[in-house]
């Protein structure tokens, strides 16, 4: 089931003594542990909550502590963690998969596993969340995914966290603004999601930071440089916009900001030959527009937010191809020179840009 559906299974009826958590996506996973605690424990939290990770002990164990009864506390939620490690390894996990017991070897019938053991007989008013959130849904995680989904298969009760789409993340950043009472425009929406990476439960943390700072006003890119990680990159753009319009005096006047921020000019140069690098291969495959740019990354497995997109075309736009193979050689060479014994950065920086705008 989705988050969403458990949310609304959970308003309407008990909940169910066993839940699996499947997913790496964190946003969502608290929502319904949040509300699980709520509907479980109400107030008497302290007492009635016990945390296992199964990096640390056995399922058995755990399941163990499932089945005590607590003096202090008439309902309990056990919550149990890296559920990863309780399958078996290599070929223990096909041997687990089909064990037979020495002594029933004439019957041939099964050995229970001690969570199909526990679900016969579930404790009374106490629920267990199996938690895995080692892996995702997509990419190379997702047969380990599988495999975990696989072991757990007797249990009914499962909740799929998976990331969210470009559209949904979009979506529930404007939600999360709107509740938080922060003022938000669609450039600073843009922003937001493409210094996140879109990661929902990373941009609630920045909607409360920003709506610390900026108060009742409208937020702009400045407090987003300011304030999010990553929201730098940015101010790189900005750059490559200006070199893009041989614009020296605006392009050297950038720099100027990156210094006095403390920017890292290596890890800044690293920002703009991978913005320079996108729009080669982009023109290079002949996507001409951010839609097409977009799928064509997508497609090679390297996802892009469409505020990315657009900078790739506005960058293809205002760089010719052979004007872009040279911006790429002259960031190649800034880089050796960043790599000398005693480099001053800022120096390196401006000839760079004094080369890529010569003749502009």
């Amino acid at each position: 089931m989705t988050p969403d559906q458990f949310l609304d299974r959970l308003k309407r009826q008990n909940p169910a003594p066993v839940y699996l958590f499947l997913g790496a996506e964190p946003y969502q996973r608290d929502r319904c542990r949040r509300a699980l605690m709520e509907s479980v424990l109400g107030e008497d939290r302290e007492n009635g909550f016990a945390r296992h990770d199964l990096d640390q002990v056995s399922l058995a164990d755990a399941l163990d502590d499932a089945r005590s009864l607590s003096l202090f506390a008439s309902r309990r939620l056990i919550w149990i963690a890296s559920a990863e490690a309780a399958l078996p390894r290599g070929r223990a996990m096909a041997a687990a998969v089909a064990s037979v017991d020495d002594d029933e070897e004439e019957t041939k019938a099964p050995k229970p596993s001690d969570l199909q053991t526990y679900l016969r007989e579930p404790t009374p008013d106490t629920v267990v969340v199996i938690e895995a959130s080692r892996y995702d849904f997509e990419g190379e995680d997702k047969p380990k995914l599988e495999r975990v989904q696989k072991f757990f298969s007797g249990l009914e009760a499962q909740v799929e966290f998976r990331a969210f789409t470009p559209d949904a993340a979009r979506l529930m950043t404007q939600q999360l603004a709107k509740q938080a009472g922060l003022q938000l425009g669609l450039a600073e929406l843009a922003l937001l999601l493409d210094a996140t990476s879109g990661e929902v439960a990373r941009i609630a943390i920045e909607i409360e930071k920003l709506k610390l700072y900026a108060g009742d006003r409208k937020v702009t890119a400045e407090d987003i440089a300011a304030l999010v990680p990553n929201a730098q990159s940015s101010t790189i753009f900005a750059l490559v916009n200006a070199l893009g319009r041989g614009d020296r005096t605006r392009a050297l006047e950038i720099l100027d900001t990156l210094t006095r921020a403390g920017e890292y000019m290596p890890l800044a140069l690293t920002f703009l030959a991978t913005q320079f690098r996108m729009a080669l291969a982009a023109g290079e495959a002949g996507a001409r527009n951010a839609s097409q740019i977009q799928a064509h990354f997508n497609k090679i497995g390297a996802r892009i937010w469409p505020e990315r997109a657009r900078q790739i075309e506005q960058t293809v736009e205002a760089f010719p191809k052979q004007r872009l193979g040279r911006a790429v050689g002259e960031i190649y060479r800034a880089d050796r020179r960043l790599r000398d014994a005693r480099p001053d950065d800022r120096i390196v920086m401006e000839e760079m840009i004094l080369a890529l705008t010569a003749g502009a």
